[in-house]
């Protein structure tokens, strides 16, 4: 159980979120914290049909009903229905130009245009776009396929359809038996279930309200159709902050753009560095709602806003903003050192300083089983989990992510040296008995002639 946000840091978020609500002009705004699985602060400014709304209210959520598309492509990888570099074409014949892959479309590289043909279809009922044909349009490419990040809506479309077709359901179905049920998710829906909040429009000079239309979106429902409330995101959130598949989604697999080289994308998901920290999610909207959930992965943390209004309101920098409070506020506390139960002799042997040429490394056991390689400058270090044989390593990040490590020993059994992705580790700097590339100077280390250094 995570313990409760202290007042100062309670009353800090208030004001932020207060402050957010009066100068972007909100109608109603709604936010949650979500630290180690529970929601540990949340808060509501303005009104929902004369009440204050809380973490049951309904808010539309817009875009990221894409992170939930991806996470239902990344089960169906997961299952062996598909492979990520599976042109789509090998799934859905004849729909989308070629070449493009249904990691193009998870990652928004497929160069397909950013929205559909015809009237914009966040405000027009989908029933404009029948069929795939209409969602595309007969000219949907705007870049070379795999050349440059392009968001694209009807991309996701494709994606949501290829859900249905590999299932032969409606994708909504398996979103609700995959996804919604298993995590609590009750009150995610795909049309409104009160109590919700109504979407407005508020006019740029004078504090009067217009509403919106609701529509249903159609085939391009996958690319942001749910309604949620803060109470479910915060699960969601935390789904993101601890599942396997989440953390394939937050490798970066499209560049930035030259104009926001903080802000890459990942599979379904939006990428952001503020404050020293990678932030994960997505942003929303739909015409009168904005939304975002972030979660930091290094601080076990996650927010969530919600608001009822179609612009006025930069609901991604505040969703930032909350998490800055708290960890700067209350930063995590980290969990008590504690000895190993347990190591194999043969890790603990490799265990202390290796150079590496003449930088200095230390390797580490790790309580999960894995070792670490870590610079002895202070910078992150390598995680490295075992593989089927018991000398042999396969790196998690950074540069050797998914090189492998290789234990070396001659033929008595003692260990010479490591090799890591053909860079050779040794006990000493530049070992001259290990097998340095390019073999070592015979005349060892020398001291500077007088004049000459």
């Amino acid at each position: 159980m995570s313990l409760e946000l202290l007042p100062g840091t309670r009353r800090a978020l208030l004001h932020k979120l207060a402050t957010a609500q009066v100068q972007g002009r909100t109608p109603s705004i709604v936010a949650a914290v979500i630290r180690d699985g529970d929601v540990v602060w949340s808060d509501a400014r303005g009104t929902v049909n004369g009440d204050v709304p809380d973490g049951n209210t309904q808010y539309r959520i817009g875009s990221i009903t894409k992170t939930f598309v991806a996470v239902l492509v990344l089960r169906l990888r997961d299952a062996g229905r598909l492979s990520l570099t599976d042109p789509l074409s090998l799934h859905l014949p004849g729909v989308a130009p070629d070449g493009i892959t249904i990691r193009d479309l998870l990652a928004h590289t497929a160069g397909l245009s950013s929205e559909s043909p015809g009237p914009w279809w966040e405000r027009t009922p989908g029933t404009l776009r029948p069929d795939l044909g209409g969602v595309l349009g007969d000219d949907p490419l705007r870049h070379p396929v795999g050349r440059r990040f392009h968001y694209s809506n009807p991309g996701y479309a494709l994606l949501g359809a290829l859900v249905a077709k590999l299932h032969d359901e409606p994708w909504g179905a398996v979103l609700r038996r995959e996804i919604l049920e298993p995590l609590g998710m009750t009150r995610t829906t795909p049309h409104p279930v009160a109590p919700h909040a109504t979407g407005w429009a508020v006019h740029p000079w004078a504090d009067v309200l217009l509403p919106e239309p609701l529509q249903d979106t159609g085939l391009l429902s996958p690319a942001g159709q749910l309604w949620s409330t803060t109470t479910d995101l915060a699960r969601f959130a935390s789904f993101l902050l601890t599942s396997p598949v989440a953390q394939d989604m937050r490798i970066p697999s499209s560049p930035s753009e030259p104009t926001s080289l903080d802000s890459p994308y990942g599979l379904g998901v939006q990428l952001l560095h503020r404050d020293g920290r990678l932030l994960a999610g997505h942003t929303g909207s739909m015409p009168g709602f904005l939304a975002t959930v972030w979660v930091s992965p290094d601080d076990n943390l996650g927010a969530v806003v919600l608001a009822n209004t179609t612009a006025g309101l930069t609901v991604g920098t505040l969703t930032a903003e909350l998490l800055q409070i708290v960890t700067s506020h209350e930063p995590r506390i980290p969990a008590p050192w504690r000895p190993l139960e347990s190591v194999d002799p043969g890790v603990l042997e490799l265990a202390g300083p290796w150079y590496w040429g003449p930088q200095g490394y230390a390797l580490r056991p790790l309580a999960d089983g894995f070792v670490e390689l870590a610079s002895l400058t202070g910078k992150t270090g390598i995680r490295f989990r075992p593989t089927a044989s018991t000398e042999t390593w396969e790196a998690l990040n950074g540069y050797f992510t998914g090189e492998h490590l290789r234990v070396i020993r001659d033929p008595a059994g003692t260990v010479t040296h490591l090799d890591v992705g053909s860079f050779v580790f040794t006990r000493q700097p530049y070992d001259p008995a290990s097998p340095i590339p390019g073999g070592v100077d015979p005349t060892g280390w020398q001291t500077a002639p007088t004049g000459l250094y």
